[in-house]
């Protein structure tokens, strides 16, 4: 194994590892629409620099990368501040049981009153 060969093993390891992290903090978006972008975003970004082989272009990427990655840190914990309703598109229950027939009732506080 070659210095080169173990280079490119650690530096693949550190994209995936990369890669993961991105994904995990885009799924911790409040709004659905912010989850699905930042994740669509990360595949697609991956996805066209999958055949990059200059070992200087892939650094610049992994540090545009650890750049977004802490950009979106700070972008989700903003985010969090915020509650938003769930879409229907996110799936399961939202909004407040009545009781009756596991009946859920959408409650909106608007505070025009």
């Amino acid at each position: 194994m070659s210095l080169t060969q173990g280079i490119k093993g650690e530096t693949g390891a550190q994209a995936r590892s990369l890669y993961r992290q991105l994904l995990r903090q885009g799924d911790q978006f409040a709004a659905y629409n912010f989850r699905e972008y930042a994740k669509r975003r990360t595949r697609d970004s991956f996805r066209e620099h999958k055949d990059v082989q200059d070992p200087r272009e892939i650094q610049e990427l992994m540090q545009k990368g650890l750049k977004e990655l802490q950009s979106m840190k700070r972008q989700t914990v903003v985010s969090q501040f915020f509650q938003l309703d769930r879409l229907v598109v996110e799936g399961g229950k939202s909004g407040k049981q009545t009781g009756r027939r596991n009946d859920i009732v959408r409650q909106k506080d608007t505070g025009w009153d």
